[in-house]
């Protein structure tokens, strides 16, 4: 069993201290372009993903050996909605995005949506980009960091019941927050560890360290 999938998006290439955050025993899966954003973290690639129409040509060709599974440009699903499902089959404690943000909105819109959808709520799913962490709490998450780190609970596809905070500046206790409410937003660590929970619901918590925001 693997501790993690990691799934390299396109978009904005990753800051190199991401692969310091990551487990070691990884299946690493590139989502089209981000094959070179494996390439430039160091990463071994074990299954590569896409119509490929965005990955450098010569950095794809330097792969020979890893499985490719292409995908006609007219797909139906975007590259990180088919690694997903890719990672979906694979016997692995968590999922691990890494990237896929800057660039275009509308698909930084829909992985958001993407990620926190019923469809995956059988994964672990964490999202890692140069703008900070994202994590799918759909019952309890714990956060280390440190004092002054921003911490925003937004819920998505429908209220957040029962949520309930530790170790925040602004705490909630058994509070419902609805779909499309701010109240979650630019909340403080007061110390090095955190806790969020929910007992229905999904919530995209985003937290952002101090030396970041």
């Amino acid at each position: 069993m693997y501790e993690a999938v990691v799934i390299l998006a396109g978009g904005a290439a990753p800051p190199a201290w991401l692969a310091g955050e990551l487990p070691s025993r990884l299946f690493v899966i590139a989502a089209d372009s981000g094959l070179d954003h494996a390439r430039r973290l160091g990463l071994e690639v074990n299954l590569i993903v896409g119509d490929l129409d965005s990955v450098n040509a010569d950095v794809l060709a330097s792969y020979p050996d890893v499985r490719v599974e292409r995908h006609s440009p007219d797909k139906d699903q975007t590259d990180l909605e088919l690694a997903l499902d890719a990672a979906s089959e694979i016997d692995a404690a968590q999922v691990i995005v890494v990237g896929g943000s800057g660039g275009r909105i509308d698909h930084l819109l829909a992985n958001a949506a993407l990620i926190t959808s019923d469809r995956f709520a059988g994964l672990e799913l964490s999202w890692l980009t140069a703008e900070g962490r994202s994590h799918v709490v759909r019952s309890a998450l714990t956060i280390h960091g440190t004092a002054g780190d921003l911490v925003s609970l937004i819920p998505y596809g429908g209220p957040a019941v029962g949520a309930t905070t530790t170790g925040l500046r602004w705490p909630l206790v058994a509070e419902v927050l609805p779909s499309g409410t701010t109240r979650g937003i630019s909340n403080e660590m007061t110390g090095p560890v955190a806790r969020v929970s929910l007992t229905e619901g999904v919530l995209l918590v985003t937290h952002i360290p101090s030396d970041l925001g």
